[in-house]
């Protein structure tokens, strides 16, 4: 039961609502912007309404996954790894030749099934700095380095801080190439268009 649960949080994160959302306007996403299934793209592309419920949806994705596993059992160990199995579905969708977003919404997501108020203070702060400074990449990365720290903090379940930590790696990757544009000045901020 346990890998049935893992296996299908795999494929709940494997469902590409960015990808759904570009094909509802007649396009695919993946040839427009940076190419990007994922909820930054969609809303530089197709504005901040389909941008706003893809977000959601992929947070979604993060939160049903970690519950499908807390229904099966209380072992953290199987929950998490539910959870993991969602993101690492959402970045690598069997549906999309492994080829799908960056993870931050399903992240939080999942983030917030195992522990609701550090995903609070991780989500707003990192709100704050999108509001702040403009970049969207920023806030996702300065959010996910403050739900690690948070989960070390408040002596989360071992298993969950281990993921946790894995999972913020993960996306970290992700976005190397946000990374090297935010330090050579060229990534775009809030509201420009990718051309």
């Amino acid at each position: 039961m346990p890998i049935f649960a893992i296996l299908a949080s795999y494929i709940l994160g494997s469902i590409p609502f960015g990808f759904i959302a570009g094909k509802i306007f007649n396009l695919d996403i993946r040839q427009h912007g940076s190419g990007n299934i994922g909820a930054t793209n969609v809303l530089r592309t197709l504005g901040p309404v389909p941008g706003s419920i893809v977000f959601f949806l992929d947070f979604l994705k993060g939160c049903g996954a970690v519950y499908l596993g807390m229904t099966l059992t209380s072992d953290p160990l199987i929950i998490i790894l539910c959870g993991v199995s969602a993101l690492i579905g959402h970045s690598y969708p069997i549906f999309l030749n492994f080829k799908g977003g960056k993870g931050v919404a399903t992240g939080f997501g999942v983030l917030f099934g195992i522990a609701p108020i550090p995903a609070i203070i991780a989500i707003s702060f990192a709100l704050l700095i999108m509001a702040i400074t403009k970049y969207v990449s920023l806030g996702s990365l300065t959010g996910t380095a403050t739900a690690i720290v948070l989960l070390f903090s408040m002596q989360a379940p071992l298993p969950y801080q281990i993921v946790c930590l894995i999972g913020g790696t993960l996306i970290f990757i992700r976005h190397s190439s946000n990374i090297k544009q935010l330090i050579a000045g060229t990534e775009k901020k809030l509201g420009q268009k990718q051309p």
